[in-house]
């Protein structure tokens, strides 16, 4: 009985501990220099509640595909892949993690990887507190109101990008300048990882295509 109640206990702890990281998330996107200090340093941040986050930008951006107006966002369903929509916000975001912790690792950062990603993460509140009363705006505004809705979503965009120039900067201890320097290395690094991921893939291709070219030619000569 006291091993129930203990497991009891210890399940209510993760989940009250869990909700209070979700909450958090509001925090950070309105104080955002205390915020990402807390988030990473005081451990009011957790790995749940950034892949909570995450998995809400995925469905955000799927719901802005299927239920935004028309007169704001023309889609050609024929056109559209679920999984390279999905790709479209994943890949980015791994890469840039990746790209950030490689680089701020040799130059004296001081985050880990687990903390850039949920630093990453928490910056995407701001898209998903925005993007939703926005999609349901559409469907309300007329044309020539459609300014708001461009106003608001360039807003949300521009709001989560400084939530990333703040968790750069109490992540890794930067100042203003140096944060602004390893994002654009981050940039940088991302684009380089996107070439060799081609170049190899390129490689791999031409030399499976030499190879069986190669065994046709072996059968061709054997039969």
């Amino acid at each position: 009985m006291t091993t129930i109640k203990k497991k009891s206990r210890i399940k209510n702890e993760k989940l009250a501990k869990y909700l209070d990281s979700l909450k958090f998330g509001l925090y950070v996107s309105t104080h955002p220099l205390d915020g990402f200090w807390d988030l990473i340093r005081e451990n009011r941040g957790t790995v749940a509640a950034a892949n909570t986050f995450v998995f809400l930008v995925l469905a955000v951006n799927l719901m802005k595909l299927q239920y935004t107006s028309f007169l704001f966002l023309a889609i050609d369903w024929e056109k559209v892949n679920i999984l390279v929509e999905l790709a479209k916000v994943l890949l980015p975001g791994f890469l840039a993690v990746i790209s950030n912790w490689g680089l701020t690792t040799l130059f004296d950062g001081k985050g880990r990887m687990v903390d850039i990603y949920m630093g990453l993460a928490y910056s995407a509140v701001p898209y998903i507190m925005i993007q939703i009363p926005m999609i349901i705006l559409s469907n309300v505004f007329t044309r020539d109101e459609g300014a708001f809705y461009y106003y608001f979503d360039t807003f949300s965009m521009l709001w989560c990008a400084g939530l990333v120039l703040c968790a750069v900067m109490m992540i890794h201890h930067y100042t203003l300048t140096q944060s602004l320097l390893a994002i654009a290395a981050t940039g940088v690094g991302m684009l380089i990882m996107i070439f060799v991921f081609v170049l190899f893939f390129s490689l791999v291709t031409d030399s499976f295509s030499y190879f069986i070219s190669i065994y046709r030619e072996l059968m061709f000569r054997l039969y």
